[in-house]
């Protein structure tokens, strides 16, 4: 059986945010005993990955890593015309990707004690996010 459930992410800053209990709160009703739930953000500008969930040094290096990796103003980017920071978003919305697949144990997420879902937002006005939930068992 599949079940689906949008969830709909207020604006977060440019930065690597962590949204595990938003998802849970959205997400745990409908949590069979086991199976997988999916994650789908429908932006190009963003991305989600899981990383560790207790130190918030982790996120602002990440935060300064992919900056100096994927740098706005690169002199070669042409797709330019929404703003500086429009490009690389692009580029690290697909570096990171788009979609999580996380198993379900127990009527629970099956996260490890170190792991936290990350909202990765790469620009400096991205606005609501939405994702879509999608629980398989």
């Amino acid at each position: 059986m599949v079940a689906q459930k949008e969830i709909v992410l207020p604006s977060f800053p440019k930065g690597f945010h962590l949204i595990t209990r938003t998802i849970e709160e959205q997400v745990t009703p409908l949590l069979p005993e086991s199976g997988l739930l999916n994650l789908f953000i429908h932006h190009t500008s963003a991305a989600l990955s899981i990383n560790e969930n207790a130190d918030p040094s982790v996120r602002a290096d990440f935060e300064t890593f992919i900056n100096s990796w994927i740098p706005e103003r690169f002199p070669y980017f042409t797709h330019t015309e929404e703003g500086a920071d429009d490009m690389p978003a692009h580029i690290k919305s697909s570096t990171f990707g788009v979609s999580l697949t996380i198993p379900i144990e127990n009527f629970r997420l099956k996260l490890g004690t170190w792991q936290g879902i990350y909202l990765c937002e790469f620009r400096r006005s991205g606005g609501s996010r939405k994702i879509t939930a999608t629980i398989l068992y």
